[in-house]
């Protein structure tokens, strides 16, 4: 298997700023520690270009981000401060995405440790999502014509409102959120399939749900590419999360979908999106659980 990273490109944060920057560098390491990943396999990703960019994004936003000439409202809306350091991590965050795709077409599941900016719109950036990485990878592997019908399977906590937004209407790409129905965006936009869960819904109900909207999604045989966000912060202790799954009860989402994905004999490019929680082990926990699965399912 193929994984790709960025977290060598840091970006410059204030002190006690909630993005856990830190987690991308300590995930890297714990599977190398811990032997699900050998240093071989382990691949620095090229920054998308920006011809790759535009295939989602606004020309006007692009060129925005690049000169870092965003508004107040612009930045605070996105939740980043602006750097030249920002501006490289998240084109080389989208480039991730890309070459795990193509990894995904030849060995069935391509990774990025990282990724899965779901909440970038096509003309501006918000909640830490500076380009949405899913949405122009899916969009390449189209005109590359590596896939004509795509589903993004979005198990973050958080409804995937920018992704919906870029494909609203588009019959070749099915958008898929389960998420907190009270928490951010707090205005959705509608994807193909939503699963609103209640604050505090735990591991019983929610694997019930996940279950249930799996059901629906893999019903068409014309899918050829899915994407899969492996959000850690549905987890208990995510100080942003509102739902109430154990690190358990995380592990059977991953092997429910990651299941899916496999039986279906679509390739899968797994990314693994946002993550809160209070003390950055357990992010780290439960994103390594994520890659163990996924190495297990699709590696035996």
């Amino acid at each position: 298997m193929k994984y790709y990273y960025h977290d060598i490109f840091p970006i410059p944060l204030p002190d006690g700023h909630r993005f856990p920057e830190d987690k991308y560098r300590l995930l890297r390491l714990r599977l190398l520690a811990d032997g699900i990943v050998t240093p071989d396999e382990l691949f620095i990703s090229e920054p998308a270009s920006n011809e790759q960019v535009l295939l989602i994004h606004e020309k006007a936003y692009l060129e925005h981000i690049i000169a870092g000439t965003l508004s107040t409202a612009e930045l605070r809306r996105l939740g980043l401060p602006w750097s030249t350091q920002l501006v490289q991590r998240a084109l080389h965050s989208v480039g991730s995405t890309i070459q795990a795709c193509r990894a995904a077409f030849e060995e069935g599941i391509g990774i990025n440790l990282g990724g899965g900016t779901h909440h970038a719109h096509a003309g501006h950036g918000a909640g830490y999502c500076v380009f949405n990485d899913v949405a122009i990878a899916a969009r390449l592997m189209q005109q590359e014509g590596r896939a004509s019908h795509v589903i993004i399977l979005d198990c973050d906590v958080h409804q995937g409102d920018g992704t919906a937004a870029i494909f609203a209407g588009d019959t070749s790409v099915f958008t898929f959120s389960i998420h907190g129905e009270k928490n951010f965006p707090f205005h959705k936009v509608d994807s193909d399939l939503d699963i609103p869960l209640p604050d505090g819904t735990s591991d019983q109900k929610y694997l019930q749900a996940l279950q249930e909207g799996l059901n629906q999604v893999f019903t068409s045989k014309e899918t050829e590419l899915a994407f899969y966000l492996a959000g850690a912060d549905p987890y208990q202790g995510d100080r942003l999360g509102r739902l109430a799954l154990s690190k358990a009860g995380l592990a059977e989402r991953d092997q429910l979908v990651l299941e899916a994905c496999k039986k279906s004999g679509v390739p899968i490019c797994l990314v693994l999106a946002g993550g809160y929680a209070r003390q950055i082990e357990d992010i780290v926990d439960i994103h390594t659980a994520t890659v163990r699965i996924a190495k297990k399912t699709f590696e035996g």
